[in-house]
């Protein structure tokens, strides 16, 4: 297939808002796709790589040369060129995937080059996700969409099934089974404003503290244990302390979901950096496990002993945890029978206050009678967290990229130091409507006092309200912090400079 085929139903796609259309142009293109190329297309359909990442910046992808005249490059040609490329490092390695990328951009044309450089950008927002892409999957092939979908959550790869389905027809989704051994996509939560709402919502809930760690998959067969992330990337290798509990079970054969968090001597979590550090670390495993070891803590069972508890309500797949698992490896939580008693709803907001003291991100509220849906962000688990926000100043913006080309967005953010000036905490381009980032272009470039290839530094005038989960230690920024999944909320053209928030304000959430 060439990519100038994926490159037009991408197109064709992002021109209509009609979901029917989006599907049929997908199923058109589905038809047309080899098995061997089916999980490289629907990959790249769904605005992502497979190799994840190549080390390719922006820099390196605004130099294009010419392009060709007519396309003749495959989907193919292009998954093994990022393949090489990715596989890059050392000395020398950027200038060689310079050289690799102008090789295969040369090799394009406009159209192809524009959906690669947004592609490989992380910029392809032609609105076929992942959801759209099975639809368009399972018309390819005749077959049911749920089973698709279902097939899709316990095959733990869209890819895997694709090229199964298009090889074999629908007679392939028998394959695809919880097995031990194999990771699904885990099941994700909606957000909610507050743990009232979440009551409302939901009605007989499991309250359950929400650990701010690394989520984990793990499989026991037998004295075997294996262990993946949320993004089903295999790390047993560096989870000996996983391992060992998994082999605490009083079951032979499990599914487990949980989270691996530092704790210190208190029971407290530590720095959530600690915790990411050490589940990425590949290097002298027993030496980090000796210094920063890790405490698992499970909160679902998703199979056991040749059972298959997926569409168990929650509270019948918890009693069989509470079986295999000895209590300090689960999660605390609270089950909420009647919401609507004051009673029950005054023990829930003490059970979350409870679980913030302790140092936690919030609550997790679960409705009992619901199926553990893989792979799906369901309305049936709620996340309840405190959203903090600060008034911080602008100190410069750099230009955006693919859709946002032209516009500045990326955000440097200050708070006021004890000086009078301003101290970095930290960038942000997230939570920007279109409407934003045009007056921000704007607004920020009357205030430009330096511009650069990168994008403009602006006098310190112009305060905005941003949101975010919390503070976490950097040494990139001066104040040695800098905040979590920061977001705008708004300008705040009514307040100066100087009511801005400042830093030790900042450090103070550090706890």
């Amino acid at each position: 297939m060439l990519l100038a085929e994926i490159a037009q139903t991408s197109r064709e796609i992002a021109a209509t808002t009609a979901r029917s259309r989006k599907v049929a142009a997908l199923a058109r293109l589905f038809r047309a796709t080899g098995p061997d190329e089916a999980p490289v297309v629907i990959t790249y359909l769904a605005g992502r790589l497979p190799q994840r990442r190549t080390g390719i910046g922006w820099r390196a992808l605004s130099r294009r040369p010419a392009p060709t005249a007519a396309p003749r490059l495959t989907v193919l040609d292009v998954h093994r060129a990022l393949d090489r490329i990715a596989a890059l490092s050392g000395r020398g390695s950027g200038t060689a995937r310079g050289e690799l990328l102008e090789e295969l951009l040369g090799t394009a044309t406009e159209e192809e080059q524009d959906f690669l450089v947004r592609l490989i950008g992380g910029e392809l927002r032609q609105g076929a996700l992942d959801a759209l892409a099975v639809e368009g999957l399972a018309a390819a092939v005749e077959a049911d969409p749920g089973e698709v979908r279902r097939a899709v959550m316990l095959g733990g790869s869209p890819g895997a099934v694709a090229e199964a389905l298009l090889a074999r027809g629908p007679e392939a989704l028998a394959d695809f089974r919880l097995e031990v051994g194999r990771p699904v996509q885990p099941m994700l939560a909606q957000s909610a404003k507050s743990l009232g709402e979440a009551l409302d919502r939901l009605g007989p809930c499991a309250v359950e503290e929400k650990l701010d760690g690394i989520r984990v998959q793990v499989h026991r067969d037998g004295q075997r244990v294996r262990v993946w992330t949320r993004t089903l990337d295999e790390i047993t290798g560096r989870l000996p302390e996983v391992v060992r509990a998994a082999r605490e079970l009083t079951a032979d054969r499990a599914v487990l979901d949980g989270e691996v968090i530092a704790l210190d001597a208190d029971g407290r979590p530590r720095p959530f950096q600690e915790t990411s550090a050490r589940v990425g670390s590949r290097l002298d495993v027993a030496g980090a496990q000796a210094t920063a070891p890790l405490s698992p803590v499970f909160f679902d069972l998703l199979a056991v002993d040749g059972r298959d508890l997926l569409d168990l309500p929650v509270h019948r797949r918890h009693a069989e945890l509470a079986r295999v698992a000895p209590a300090p490896r689960r999660v605390r939580r609270l089950v909420v029978e009647d919401p609507a008693d004051t009673a029950s709803r005054h023990a829930a907001e003490e059970f979350a206050a409870e679980v913030l003291a302790r140092g936690h991100e919030g609550v997790l509220v679960k409705a009992l009678d619901a199926p553990y849906g893989a792979g799906r962000r369901g309305a049936s688990w709620l996340k309840v967290k405190p959203v903090h926000t600060l008034d911080l100043v602008v100190l410069a913006a750099e230009w955006g990229h693919g859709r946002r080309a032209g516009k500045l967005s990326n955000l440097h953010l200050g708070a006021r130091g004890p000086d009078g000036g301003f101290v970095m905490l930290g960038k942000t381009f997230k939570g920007m409507t279109d409407a934003m980032l045009a007056w921000q272009t704007g607004r920020l470039r009357e205030l430009a006092v330096d511009e650069e290839p990168w994008g403009v530094r602006v006098r310190p005038e112009l305060v905005v309200e941003v949101a975010f989960d919390g503070v976490q230690r950097s040494t990139r920024y001066p104040a040695g912090v800098t905040l979590r999944f920061a977001r705008v909320l708004r300008y705040r053209e009514d307040k100066t400079p100087a009511e801005a928030d400042p830093v030790d304000s900042v450090l103070a959430l550090r706890g």
